[in-house]
């Protein structure tokens, strides 16, 4: 991915690492469209940094649909999706009464809304004559945090999917890439903005940024961090990264 120049669709990024990885982009030259559900936050982060903005709600396809036209008539050369929005809930599976929406909602959201958000760009991605598709997967779709298990399979899928996706676009001008972050201090989950074993936002978008920019034909974007849980089954010590990740032996 080229690291300046491009015109960046990013929703999700009114917060997180959606917003930081936004900032980051437009200060190096690039034109960025920022989407979110909150009318009020979105006028507000247009005030305050100058980004385009647009209304989207991923968990439904009328509004990604309708988000998609406006992204791409009022910003055509958009060449540039980043898939960031999605949703991370602690679930109790031993009550599937208790569990069963919540893992529906992750489902939507995390898979669903990345498939139909493709969709709905793709025809216009692969009209330009350079262009980037950013999926954004996690360090929990190689090794399970129990607390979270839907949120592990979607991030899961989204990595498969990147992968098939890749191979079907090898012959367009699509670059395919895959975000995949470790831990990283946001408020995706209550109180993990303070998680001191979590990745500081700013250190974790830094580094992305160095990735992007030395590594432009990159399929996976992994900071050093993410690597433990990345590599683990390929290392040989899965057993050991599981028992490590919900701190206890295995």
């Amino acid at each position: 991915m080229d690291i300046t120049g491009n015109t960046v669709f990013i929703p999700g990024a009114t917060s997180g690492i959606g917003l930081a990885l936004a900032l980051r982009l437009q200060a190096r030259g690039n034109t960025v469209i920022i989407g979110g559900r909150r009318t009020e936050l979105l006028e507000q982060l247009q005030a305050e940094h100058g980004f385009a903005t647009v209304r989207i709600d991923v968990a439904d396809a009328g509004s990604i649909r309708e988000a998609a036209a406006r992204v791409i008539a009022e910003h055509p050369q958009v060449n540039a999706l980043i898939t960031m929005a999605g949703v991370m809930k602690a679930e109790d599976w031993h009550r599937p009464a208790d569990f069963l929406a919540t893992a529906e909602e992750i489902v939507v959201t995390n898979v669903l809304g990345t498939i139909r958000l493709v969709a709905a760009f793709l025809d216009h991605l692969q009209a330009q004559p350079k262009a980037v598709l950013m999926t954004v997967s996690s360090g929990l779709a190689f090794v399970p945090l129990a607390v979270t298990p839907t949120y592990n399979a979607t991030k899961a899928a989204i990595h498969r999917l990147s992968e098939g996706i890749r191979l079907q676009l090898a012959d367009t001008s699509v670059q395919v890439l895959e975000l995949v972050p470790p831990s990283v201090q946001s408020d995706l989950m209550p109180g993990h903005a303070d998680d001191e074993q979590a990745m500081p936002l700013d250190e974790y978008v830094d580094e992305v940024m160095t990735l992007i920019e030395t590594q432009p034909d990159a399929t996976e974007i992994l900071v050093q961090r993410v690597g433990f849980l990345r590599f683990a089954e390929a290392r040989g010590d899965y057993d050991q990264v599981v028992g490590v990740l919900n701190g206890h032996g295995r």
